[in-house]
């Protein structure tokens, strides 16, 4: 199977949106086992990272953010913290060095990121206490990432947002916001139990062969 993705402009597909009960059925069943079995077993690595996050500056493990949701709904989304507490603060000292156009920021060599935050945002790590959005319903493993704001390609609003995705399992730091949003609906119109497992999987190599990551 051609698992590519094209440059091509994109639209969302109703067809992939309305119905297709039996794929949404279990999407959510292998969502919740999935997420419920993952923080069980992870736990022991929770802990280490607490105690790590914590020690390095004593501020708090757990960073949340308010983002939207399916049907524009917004939510609490978690991570830990890998940067400086006043983070968001120092980010207007930085804007003028943001390296990508659009509503993103990125940034090589982030002076607000941590000794801990670099290791855990390499290896994806800072976003494992999404498991726990997962868990209770309002995303899921796989689909796009979850927007600060609502006015950018609501097409992406109309599916639960994801983990992982399509532009995280591939093209990562070489995606600007245009392209970021390009791979989220073409991922939408691929959908499919084999497509999610496809990502999922490319997802669990990255964490052990980090290819790059640096994110708002």
């Amino acid at each position: 199977m051609d698992m590519g993705y094209s440059s091509s402009p994109a639209y969302v597909k109703q067809s992939k949106v309305k119905g297709r009960l039996l794929y949404h059925g279990i999407k959510r069943l292998f969502d919740l086992l999935a997420s419920l079995v993952a923080l069980i077993l992870l736990s022991p690595l929770f802990l280490w990272l607490a105690i790590k996050i914590h020690a390095e500056d004593g501020g708090p493990v757990f960073y949340s953010q308010i983002r939207i949701g399916k049907d524009e709904k917004p939510f609490r989304i978690y991570k830990f913290r890998s940067m400086v507490v006043n983070a968001e603060k120092l980010k207007k000292d930085l804007l003028e060095q943001n390296e990508v156009e659009g509503a993103m920021f990125k940034m090589h060599d982030d002076p607000r990121i941590t000794k801990i935050g670099k290791f855990i945002r390499a290896h994806s790590l800072d976003e494992l206490p999404q498991l726990w959005n997962v868990l209770i319903g309002n995303m899921s493993l796989v689909g796009p990432r979850p927007p600060l704001h609502p006015d950018y390609d609501k097409q992406r609003l109309l599916v639960k947002p994801g983990c992982s995705g399509l532009w995280q399992a591939t093209s990562r730091n070489a995606a600007d916001f245009a392209d970021m949003v390009q791979l989220d609906i073409e991922y939408i119109n691929r959908s499919g139990v084999f497509f999610d497992l496809w990502i999922i999987i490319k997802t669990i190599g990255v964490i052990f062969h980090p290819n790059g990551m640096y994110e708002e």
